[in-house]
């Protein structure tokens, strides 16, 4: 019963196999010393793993930074632009440019009439001096008298009627207008040259309005009384003064000490007026 029991055994099929194929062999060491690696904690996988971790994350946090870069970029370029465009509004439309000009405005018609007195240096420039800051006291009385307010809009609380700057602007642009025409006589470069000083002082007029300065009103009155005034100074040298100033050096020196006088008086009102509107 023994031997037969054994002689069984030894022919039963065996229930399991302890026969390793080569292939999953390799497998499993290589898992086991993958396994083996990761628990000692291996610089070379470790870094080779984290490597490509980094990678593959610095790749996905550039893109991301990138096209975070291209949204800054587009907004900052709309800031720009829009910025940009609100400048040139505030330019044309907010007195940007016009304020700057009408600032400098009575430092070029200033530079223009002292120019044609240098190129002049004679008795009507001597004359037109006096006539020049005669017009400016004649637009300080007529404001005391007709007192009219300015725009509610302006600062200033003197009254505006009429202009100063548009009765002073006017009375240098005749001026320059008929000296013109007194040198060259009438043909095109006069009348062109002449077409170009009133345009310019037109403008510079205008800007009284257009920077709520004045009325229209206001520098309409002080440019046709400007202008009126200097004809009618321009006229009495020419009828009434001319010849004695020519004949009598009494006369001469009289105009000059004038002219001196009223030069002296209105360097010091633009010393302590104009540039004390400047700052």
């Amino acid at each position: 019963m023994a031997a037969s029991s054994s002689l069984l055994l030894l022919l039963h099929c065996p229930t399991c196999n302890f026969y390793f194929d080569s292939s999953s062999y390799l497998k499993r060491s290589r898992l086991s010393s993958y396994s083996s690696i990761i628990s000692r904690g291996s610089p070379l996988f470790v870094s080779s793993f984290g490597s490509m971790t980094v990678k593959r994350f610095s790749s996905r946090v550039g893109s991301r930074s990138n096209d975070g870069n291209e949204q800054f970029g587009a907004l900052e370029q709309e800031s720009f632009i829009n910025n940009s465009s609100e400048i040139r509004k505030d330019l044309v439309t907010g007195g940007g440019i016009e304020a700057i000009v009408n600032r400098l405005s009575k430092w070029v018609v200033s530079v223009l009439f002292g120019s044609i007195i240098l190129l002049r240096h004679d008795g009507a420039a001597l004359w037109a001096v006096i006539g020049s800051i005669s017009n400016s006291a004649l637009s300080v009385v007529l404001k005391r008298i007709l007192n009219q307010e300015r725009p509610t809009t302006t600062l200033r609380s003197d009254p505006g009627m009429p202009s100063s700057h548009a009765q002073s602007i006017s009375f240098i642009s005749v001026f320059a207008v008929l000296s013109v025409m007194e040198w060259l006589g009438t043909n095109g470069v006069s009348l062109f040259l002449s077409g170009l000083i009133l345009a310019l002082g037109s403008y510079f007029i205008r800007l009284r309005v257009s920077q709520k300065l004045h009325t229209s009103s206001q520098v309409v009155v002080g440019a046709i009384v400007g202008s009126l005034f200097c004809i009618l100074w321009y006229t009495m040298w020419n009828s009434l003064l001319r010849e004695a100033f020519e004949a009598s050096l009494l006369v001469q020196i009289s105009v000059f000490l004038f002219a001196a006088t009223f030069a002296l008086a209105f360097a010091a009102y633009v010393v302590l007026n104009w540039f004390k509107d400047e700052r």
